[in-house]
């Protein structure tokens, strides 16, 4: 397929994540859309580059060393793509059929629109259960409490993408959050689809487990930020997830 016939461009960031790559590029080319992936890795020493040996001829791009973090890889893959459509796919997390397609066709009748959202499933690695992720109808009051929407759920137009800037790469946990909040300051509330359309895989080594304290400061900076204020709800919330939360791990409860 020639980069010119693809309508989304996805950026698969990697680290030593080789045992999840395989499903999350399966359910890429999976997709009735047609998609031009591209793979940044960060140098893993994992089975990581015999999962890309194995899909090199399907992706439009890859690479493999050290680099200066996950935003910093989202923004080099996206910006190797031509496709009017973006969005990235942590190398952990996977699609469902059909959910690519669902959030162009919302994004296709809301031409105003910067980005689409749909809900999604948390999946207990170490328990194989799963529940709902936290997706919630957009607002402003509602953002500024709580990251409403879920990444592995979400589509960019590129226009949008490229008019902030994509993401800030001196941000290693809220990026998203952040820009979630700069693509509303420019094109309004996003647009959000109904159906379930991905799978965020929750495991005891992602970074919003094992950095909660970062991710918290983060995200508190993130609210100051665009909103004006941080909520009450952050300083109450904050000695929970970042004690409490941490301890359990990632079991599932």
């Amino acid at each position: 397929m020639s980069l010119a016939q693809a309508l989304v461009t996805v950026a698969v960031p990697s680290f030593r994540q080789g045992r999840f790559l395989d499903q999350a590029l399966s359910s890429l080319f999976a997709q009735d859309v047609p998609v031009e992936v591209f793979v940044l890795d960060g140098g893993s020493d994992d089975g990581t580059l015999a999962v890309l040996e194995r899909w090199k001829d399907r992706l439009a791009g890859w690479r493999s060393h050290a680099d200066g973090g996950q935003s910093e890889a989202i923004n080099e893959g996206i910006a190797m793509g031509r496709a009017p459509y973006v969005c990235w796919l942590n190398s952990d997390d996977w699609l469902l059929p059909q959910g690519l397609s669902r959030l162009v066709a919302a994004l296709e009748q809301a031409p105003g629109a910067a980005l689409a959202y749909g809900r999604t499933w948390d999946w207990m690695e170490a328990t194989g259960r799963r529940r709902h992720s936290l997706v919630l109808p957009f607002s402003e009051w509602a953002m500024a409490r709580v990251n409403v929407i879920s990444q592995p759920g979400t589509l960019m137009r590129r226009s949008a993408w490229e008019a902030v800037g994509g993401v800030d790469a001196s941000l290693h946990m809220a990026m998203d959050y952040d820009l979630w909040w700069r693509l509303y300051r420019l094109a309004g509330p996003p647009v959000r689809v109904p159906e379930v359309v991905a799978v965020n895989r929750v495991h005891g080594q992602t970074k919003t487990n094992t950095q909660r304290r970062r991710h918290y400061q983060e995200a508190m900076a993130v609210v100051r930020k665009y909103h004006g204020k941080v909520p009450l709800k952050w300083w109450l919330a904050q000695p929970y997830a970042v004690w409490w939360r941490s301890w359990r791990g990632a079991a599932g409860e």
